[in-house]
């Protein structure tokens, strides 16, 4: 058995490089298996939040003919910040990792996004935006997490179609796309899962910032839930790391989407263009009204919508997406 290295998807601007990852003990379960169904689902993913990490694991980066070195933080996660060249290609570039174990290497590769600037930057949460997930019936919330295998799981209408037009919006290279982030308070134990379903339903390519790891079948039960604080550190580092795009910033009411954004609008008055908050229940909040309202006295767009038909005609009304 050798330990496991798995990285996410990283990100640059112009004077910086930023990857991630994190180190597992060696282990006998079995990677998360998206063709499973119902009680064999549903072990599969409990399993996903049984792995071990391994912390002070050695990491290296290679970069430009060098190696960069760290180690594992105490759960296992790495993070790399390193200084980029000015040379460096725009779009999507491939980085490559590796751990030694015993005698021998084991190497990762993924990807990183450099944007250009100017351009959209578009910033979505998963959950109940575009993975219908029930997040106000915690109860039905853990059944669909458990018994409905990927294939089951379900997606909104036009959800699509509307991340694909604002991923394309303003950009003549199909190389070069709009920098794409989900961020969401699901842990990197779903990293995959999300990955997968997004890739499934032809979603945009995109980063992912999740919350920190879980190892216990404690944390499970608990999964997505807690303190949303870590989603509103993501999304300013975001907008702070790029401060020359636009962003259009997609939500849904059914927890603090929509005060997370309008602090970050009250803190970035120039660069949010957009608000977007999926209605999911039967009928629109008064607070989340109120809250669009004010963020409209910021010369933020705003659009709280059932459907996201209503929200692509929204985009094309403001000229986003053609």
């Amino acid at each position: 058995m050798k330990p496991i290295l798995k990285l996410y998807r990283g990100y640059a601007n112009e004077q910086e490089l930023i990857v991630m990852g994190h180190v597992f003990k060696p282990t006998t379960l079995e990677e998360y298996n998206f063709q499973k169904k119902n009680l064999k689902n549903a072990t599969s993913v409990i399993k996903m939040f049984q792995i071990k990490t391994q912390s002070n694991a050695d990491v290296y980066l290679k970069y430009n003919n060098s190696k960069i070195h760290t180690k594992t933080l105490n759960d296992g996660y790495f993070k790399f910040c390193v200084p980029l060249d000015q040379d460096t290609n725009y779009g999507w570039n491939d980085y490559e990792v590796s751990i030694v174990y015993k005698n021998g290497t084991i190497t990762t590769k993924d990807s990183y996004i450099r944007p250009h600037k100017g351009n959209l930057g578009i910033i979505s949460d998963i959950d109940d935006t575009f993975l219908v997930s029930y997040t106000l019936n915690p109860l039905k919330k853990l059944y669909v997490l458990l018994f409905k295998n990927i294939n089951k799981r379900k997606i909104y209408d036009d959800v699509v179609t509307h991340y694909q037009a604002l991923s394309s919006a303003g950009r003549t290279n199909n190389d070069e796309l709009n920098a794409f982030f989900y961020v969401s308070s699901s842990e990197w134990n779903l990293y995959r899962f999300i990955i997968k379903f997004t890739e499934l339903h032809k979603l945009p390519k995109a980063v992912l910032l999740l919350k920190d790891i879980k190892t216990s079948l404690t944390d499970f039960f608990m999964t997505g839930s807690g303190n949303h604080n870590h989603k509103f550190d993501k999304i300013k580092h975001i907008l702070e790391f790029y401060p020359n795009l636009e962003y259009v910033l997609l939500g849904d009411d059914s927890q603090h989407d929509p005060y997370l954004y309008e602090a970050i609008c009250k803190i970035f008055p120039v660069t949010v263009k957009a608000v977007y908050i999926r209605q999911t229940g039967s009928s629109k909040k008064e607070k989340i009204i109120t809250v669009m309202k004010n963020l409209e006295t910021l010369k933020v767009s705003i659009c709280y919508f059932k459907d996201s038909s209503e929200a692509i005609a929204h985009s094309k009304s403001i000229g986003i997406i053609l």
